[in-house]
């Protein structure tokens, strides 16, 4: 156990020792007191900071996958590229297990993303606008479902989105470990989670019973909170959503497992 967690230790390392990696962190920082500053300014400080939060939080998640995906396309294709590999699997651990350290230090990445971008949002809006759940008339503008309270509400986002994000990133690093290119992997990753992703209003409208079971159409977790079941017409629920994209993801993890455990490093 001690040997792993040094080996989780060690794909973490490669993680942070890369400027890439505080680099974006920075953007995505910046990005958030740039928005709040600017909203400050113009709204002069007649708005609810749970409006800049929810607005912040729904914008900038984009950028979390995208930098998670960035990450994780880059796992395992870049230990091809470079030739380290070969060290990596020499040593006494099993291809299992280099996978896996691997695939816990992306998910940890993404948990960090994550905390990150809601703490200093929550942080920074608090310290331009200020809290004050008394103020009915400032609070009025954010979509909360029932009686809800702002903080639950971002609670739920954030966990909805976070369960899309580790799907994301698992897709990544699937691709990464198949194509041993982390350029192909970022794109094709990119190509699906933007690109795909932009049809799926148009593919619902569609009257086939197999376009349910596509993971594209069951992505954005965010629409239950409130309610399990939409009432849309669809008969979609929460619990069949996260089936179909559970079975997704033991799906990505398998021939993730099988390929990397199959592929032949010698050449």
């Amino acid at each position: 156990m001690v040997d792993f967690l040094q080996l989780v230790r060690n794909e973490n390392m490669k993680i942070y020792r890369r400027p890439r990696t505080w680099v974006m962190t920075l953007i995505m920082v910046t990005l958030v007191l740039f928005i709040s500053i600017m909203w400050r300014i113009f709204s002069k400080g007649e708005t609810s900071m749970w409006d800049v939060i929810s607005m912040e939080s729904f914008v900038l998640f984009l950028l979390v996958t995208i930098f998670t995906v960035v990450v994780s396309a880059g796992s395992v294709a870049e230990e091809f590229t470079s030739g380290t590999i070969k060290l990596l699997l020499i040593r006494p651990w099993s291809r299992s297990k280099v996978l896996l350290s691997k695939y816990i230090s992306n998910a940890l990445y993404a948990a960090l993303l994550t905390i990150i971008l809601f703490a200093s949002s929550l942080l920074l809006n608090w310290l331009l606008f200020g809290l004050n759940p008394s103020d009915a008339a400032k609070q009025s503008t954010v979509p909360l479902p029932g009686e809800m309270a702002p903080f639950a509400y971002l609670l739920r986002f954030y966990g909805m989105k976070f369960i899309t994000l580790m799907v994301t990133m698992t897709l990544a690093f699937m691709l990464s470990t198949i194509f041993r290119s982390s350029g192909l992997a970022i794109g094709l990753s990119l190509f699906l989670l933007l690109g795909v992703s932009s049809f799926v209003p148009l593919l619902a409208m569609l009257d086939y019973e197999w376009i349910n079971y596509l993971l594209f159409m069951h992505l954005d977790l965010t629409k239950y909170i409130g309610s399990t079941v939409l009432e849309d017409g669809s008969g979609s629920s929460l619990s069949f959503s996260l089936s179909i994209i559970g079975a997704y993801y033991v799906l990505f993890i398998a021939l993730t497992w099988y390929v990397f455990n199959k592929r032949d490093i010698s050449a």
